[in-house]
């Protein structure tokens, strides 16, 4: 045990050296990750080291799922609700569908019943992924929502397919009408618990004396409660996980009102989140040996040459599914075309960004070795996660390293009349500041002329707001007045990195507590995050 656990802490912090490196130059880290885990397959007497398949799927989906709804935009989401439900709930069933009817008549002892199987692993695009990849290249928000609200939603939609599919190879009956019925009450109820357990958790986190750590281990609680809740009673736990995030996420505001719970809360997931995508990447390198030593009559390379066709496959259907419902719906609705029409670059970029990646890989790892207690093995299950792998492999990697040279060559640009980020912020920092300066002037009256502290924040205020006035007039002029905000953030990030250095000298050479330094610190580091947004 001892050997295994230092095994797989061995080969993370190898994978945590590819991100990096991934970081350097700039190509997106799960990129690396799918990388790293073939190249773990390939060390020499690499032992196997296995998890429970329920295990697998209890321990990585809850948390994945349940971060994705976080950080969602209700009001985006709703406002392009039309094309991310044809996307998450359309797309996954015309794919799951397709896969299952192909794979069933390509792949010789592959039935209808596995292939739905496969088709509701491998249908849902990966949010991370996407996201990752198109960080910074000035893509449209109205895409950016579109991706991120249906990596959400399809993933809820994917894994109920996947379940009624993992039913039916088990029982060997599936009735299309009785699925369809049971999705429904699956996926509503699922709902129902979600929000009675969200409801619960906004209680416990408004009105009970919590801490940041508590507030902080109870979000990591929460959707392992709501899909064990949810599952207890036979419902579908993905939905009420994605449902409860999604309302949680919205009443944040009203939960967590301290400065210090929220960036405690944002360490803790962004944290969480990076090493699940990395230990799952690590364990099917770790399951990869073993996988292709019993794939059985089937050879490597008729595994990765069904991987390659349903890629194919997966990756052709997204692009005869994407360019319809971008127009018919702006053809029937005089409300669809209230808004800019998407074009052929939008369902374009849409189209080549449909990567799989850790919630598939996950959803396949935790494929149950065997149908009954007579230890039965399951039908092609290492061919499934081989197969599942290899679509993972070439939609990141190819899709991935070739989705930024396609919009720099479609010169992609915003399509709907959008606030610049910079002026938004300027205009929110200004309206705070003028808030502050009425509170001062109106309650605190006295206070100016006899303490020199609060004369002294009212004036640091009234400078901000000249400050910040004129930086929404220049927002409004040329490019050299951006490029002057850049310099001064620049300068700005630079004085930080140095203050920075600066107290690690103090707390070196012991000139003042290091609870005093700890808290100079956070205020350097909340500085930083008015500027940076949380990245760089």
């Amino acid at each position: 045990m001892h050997h295994s656990i230092l095994l797989v802490l061995g080969l993370l912090f190898s994978v945590f050296m590819l991100v990096m490196l991934a970081q350097r130059i700039k190509v997106a880290y799960p990129i690396f990750l799918v990388i790293a885990g073939l190249g773990i397959s390939f060390i020499p007497g690499i032992p196997h080291v296995g998890l429970d398949p329920e295990i697998i799927f209890l321990i990585f989906l809850p948390p994945l799922l349940y971060e994705a709804a976080w950080y969602t935009s209700w009001t985006d989401f709703w406002k392009w609700k039309r094309p991310i439900a044809l996307l998450a709930f359309g797309l996954v069933f015309f794919t799951s569908t397709i896969v299952a009817y192909f794979t069933s008549s390509f792949i010789p002892g592959f039935t209808l019943a596995l292939g739905f199987l496969l088709g509701g692993i491998i249908s849902p695009p990966d949010a991370v992924a996407a996201a990752t990849v198109l960080k910074g290249m000035g893509v449209p928000k109205r895409l950016m929502t579109i991706l991120e609200g249906e990596s959400l939603v399809n993933d809820a939609s994917s894994l109920i397919v996947f379940k009624f599919a993992l039913l039916a190879v088990i029982t060997g009956t599936f009735s299309m009408q009785e699925a369809t019925g049971q999705f429904f009450l699956v996926a509503g109820m699922g709902i129902v618990v979600g929000l009675v357990g969200a409801h619960i958790m906004y209680v416990i986190h408004r009105f009970l004396p919590t801490t940041p750590a508590i507030d902080a281990a109870l979000t990591v609680m929460t959707p392992y409660i709501l899909f064990l809740s949810a599952e207890q009673f036979h419902f579908s736990g993905v939905m009420a996980v994605v449902t409860g995030g999604l309302f949680i996420s919205w009443r944040s505001h009203e939960i967590f009102k301290t400065g210090s719970t929220r960036l405690n809360m944002l360490g803790v997931w962004t944290t969480l989140i990076f090493v699940m995508n990395a230990v799952v990447f690590v364990l099917i390198g770790l399951e990869l040996p073993q996988i292709i030593e019993s794939l059985g009559k089937y050879s490597v390379w008729q595994g990765i040459k069904y991987g390659a066709i349903v890629s194919l496959i997966i990756i052709l259907l997204r692009f005869l599914w994407v360019f319809p419902i971008a127009h018919i719906p702006r053809w029937l609705s005089s409300k669809a075309r209230q808004y800019p029409s998407p074009g052929w670059k939008g369902p374009v970029v849409i189209s080549w960004a449909g990567m799989r990646g850790v919630v598939s890989l996950a959803t396949a790892l935790s494929i149950p070795f065997y149908l009954d207690d007579k230890g039965t093995l399951f039908p092609q299950r290492n061919l499934i996660i081989f197969i599942t792998f290899v679509v993972i492999f070439i939609t990141l990697v190819f899709q991935g390293l070739t989705l930024p040279l396609i919009i720099k060559l479609i010169k992609l640009k915003e399509i709907d009349t959008i606030v610049p980020e910079e002026e938004q912020k300027t205009g929110i920092q200004l309206i705070l500041d003028n808030t502050a300066l009425q509170i001062v002037n109106k309650k605190y009256e006295g206070e100016l002329n006899d303490n020199e502290l609060v004369s002294f924040y009212r004036s640091n205020l009234e400078s901000d707001i000249q400050v910040a006035n004129k930086r929404l007039e220049s927002l409004e002029c040329d490019e050299t007045e951006h490029r002057e905000i850049k310099k001064y953030h620049h300068l700005l990030l630079e004085i930080y990195a140095i203050q920075r250095k600066e107290l690690f000298r103090m707390r070196k050479e012991k000139l003042f507590s290091d609870e005093e330094i700890r808290k100079a610190e956070l205020q350097l580091d909340l500085n930083e995050l008015k500027i940076t947004g949380g990245g760089h």
